[in-house]
């Protein structure tokens, strides 16, 4: 096992800094997510880590070692890819058993290793079947397998659910996360994926063009977003962004008054998370309904408010009532507005 620190890391391309001075220590058996939109630079950064992409400034350490001139074979990590990267014409066991093999180790602990992995992985009545002949769920435990075999300190995982069927991404998610803990391997995950980060990290760190916009564990960045963007991105249905107007009174917004929880004044930004919301007859905010969504446990409702603002509200159950011609009434505990500065998009108290 290891921790990995990355101290400052960037990465050009040129004149193009792609990752913009990114720093983090993983503690030893930590599962950390990186998560952020297509092109935000998590794949880079883990890349980076792997040995697969140069690193251009700052310093990786891994066990307490620097690894920035290391090869990837020498930096004892083993990467989980999207496409599983198996070989077509080697059987499961074969396919688990190459990097050992490679590497020299007698026939009979390889055999060994392998059948170890299997087991943990329920693949001993597949080892001798092609990939071609197992379903997607499968070969990602193939290819996980064959990352076990080698006893790394440090699993890496891009994006490894994401050609997946809805249905076994939740499995498979449950199945990463609870073999991670078994081994105790410190792992890094990047997914784009909002709820599998939710769902499997210790800590996310969240990233937006190069950058980290938040790092915590998943309930810290869902209940105290540090930063525009990541409010918006952690969070399903996202969170409703409001341009308000900080008064000694409250926030105003055209004729809605609401509570001022950081008693800031001027322009701001205010975050309400639409599943915080509550049906309130005499309640501040006024939503005109546009369009329904029942799903059983909750019904989202989408409309607009009085100034021609989109919003939405989550309501628990199954809310029936139809108020397509008078407003809907809501209000919102002050302890659930969050407050950001309009020009750093940054926290405010």
């Amino acid at each position: 096992m290891a921790t990995v620190e990355l101290d400052d890391i960037r990465k050009s391309f040129g004149p193009t800094e792609v990752i913009k001075g990114v720093s983090v220590d993983v503690a030893d058996g930590e599962f950390i997510v990186i998560v952020g939109p297509s092109g935000c630079g998590k794949s880079t950064l883990l890349r980076m880590v792997a040995g697969l992409e140069t690193i251009t400034e700052g310093e990786l350490r891994i066990g307490g070692t620097r690894v920035n001139a290391r090869e990837p074979m020498d930096r004892d990590i083993a990467m989980v890819f999207q496409n599983y990267a198996l070989y077509p014409h080697m059987s499961v066991a074969q396919n688990m058993g190459y990097g050992l093999r490679i590497k020299g180790l007698p026939k009979p602990e390889i055999a060994a290793k392998v059948q170890e992995a299997a087991e943990l992985l329920q693949l001993t009545d597949f080892l001798d079947r092609k990939p071609r002949q197992l379903s997607g769920g499968q070969r990602q435990r193939v290819a996980m397998g064959r990352a076990i075999v080698r006893e790394p300190s440090v699993f890496l995982f891009d994006e490894p659910l994401s050609n997946l069927d809805a249905k076994l991404r939740v499995q498979m998610r449950l199945e990463i996360r609870e073999l991670q803990a078994k081994l105790g391997i410190t792992s890094l995950y990047v997914t784009h994926d909002q709820v599998e980060a939710m769902t499997m990290a210790d800590r996310m760190i969240v990233m937006n063009e190069g950058r980290v916009e938040q790092i915590g564990t998943p309930l810290d960045v869902y209940e105290r977003p540090e930063s525009l963007f990541a409010a918006q991105f952690i969070g399903s249905p996202s969170m409703n962004i409001l341009a308000v107007e900080g008064r000694e009174d409250g926030l105003h917004l055209d004729a809605m008054i609401l509570p001022n929880p950081t008693g800031v004044s001027g322009p701001v930004m205010l975050g309400l998370r639409p599943e915080h919301l509550s049906p309130d007859p005499g309640g501040p905010i006024a939503m005109k309904v546009l369009l329904s969504e029942p799903l059983g446990a909750n019904t989202l409702l989408h409309g607009k408010l009085a100034g021609g603002q989109s919003f939405t509200a989550s309501l628990p159950g199954v809310h029936r009532a139809d108020h397509r011609d008078e407003p809907l009434r809501l209000s919102i505990l002050p302890e659930n507005m969050h407050v950001f500065d309009r020009d750093t998009e940054r926290r405010v108290g």
